[in-house]
């Protein structure tokens, strides 16, 4: 995998928004971060654009997106929020410029399209906290990023859950959202998991959606020769009147028990307020310990 080089003092970050809609005020607080970090943004034009829900209509975000992939100058386009659009402009954009000047993409959530799908390209990107919440999170999440731009290498110690199925893995790490991952099964977005470390997500899902979405990656081969899984924030779950009859962690243990990878729970990325940044397509390795797991760089 193809790493983008990694920032310096004075490097500009594009601001834009390729989802939901989002105004110049709910990203004020992430400008001020990134001039503590001595980086100077970039707003894009989709900042303030509003069609429906969305930032602007689908051409004029793909233009916004096209213009940083395409600007040598930008060293990293953050994304401003998920929400819902990225996948109505996946095929529209043309990624030949960025193949050769490859930059970091950042962000979760709705992003994980643009995850998946570069990682396709074989060049990383960073699943991370965006603008729109960056101030609302830890100070472990915000600083995971700013050491994780700049080449500092961020490896995590974190608490074991009762819950982890047992065992030692290194590989690829790929993934992001559930829903995401589920939606793009079967495009030319779906990821190749032979070999790697899946993490997931999700938030405000039912327990039986958890389940269907699972059930399809299994039926899609995502579980069949993967290292490990990393489970992180499953945030806000619902269940219906007559009950699913397990949580989140019995249906994902209960949908990979006939595989050997071991399986994290609990890992700080996510809809959650310790949302800690991870390099996609980096090697790493992945060790459980009685009451601790780590996870280390390569």
């Amino acid at each position: 995998m193809l790493k983008p080089e990694f920032v310096r003092k004075g490097d500009k970050i594009a601001i834009i928004s390729t989802a939901r809609k989002i105004i110049k005020k709910e990203i004020d607080e992430a400008i001020k971060v990134l001039k503590k970090w001595d980086l100077e943004p970039v707003i894009g034009a989709t900042i303030g654009l509003e069609s429906n829900q969305f930032a602007g209509t689908d051409e004029e975000r793909r233009q916004d997106f096209q213009k940083m992939l395409d600007n040598t100058e930008i060293k990293a386009i953050w994304c401003a929020r998920g929400g819902y659009g990225t996948v109505r402009i996946i095929d529209l954009l043309d990624f030949s410029t960025f193949i050769k000047h490859p930059k970091w993409i950042i962000g979760y959530s709705d992003i994980t399209v643009l995850h998946a799908h570069i990682h396709n390209f074989k060049i990383s990107t960073i699943h991370a906290a965006m603008p729109v919440d960056i101030h609302k999170g830890s100070e472990d999440a915000r600083q995971s990023l700013k050491s994780t731009l700049y080449g500092k290498k961020v490896d995590y110690i974190i608490p074991a859950s009762k819950k982890n199925k047992s065992g030692n893995c290194k590989g690829t790490l790929i993934g992001g959202n559930l829903s995401i991952l589920y939606s793009l099964c079967g495009s030319n977005s779906s990821i190749d998991t032979k070999g790697k470390i899946l993490c997931i997500e999700d938030l405000d899902e039912y327990l039986y959606h958890i389940d269907r979405m699972l059930q399809n990656l299994k039926r899609n081969g995502y579980f069949d020769e993967l290292k490990g899984l990393i489970v992180g924030g499953m945030t806000k779950m619902h269940d219906n009147n007559i009950s699913f009859g397990k949580n989140v962690k019995e249906i994902i243990l209960d949908v990979v028990k006939e595989y050997e990878f071991p399986v994290i729970f609990d890992f700080p990325i996510g809809h959650i307020e310790d949302n800690r940044a991870l390099v996609l397509g980096a090697e790493v390795s992945l060790e459980m310990h009685q009451d601790s797991i780590t996870l280390k760089y390569m």
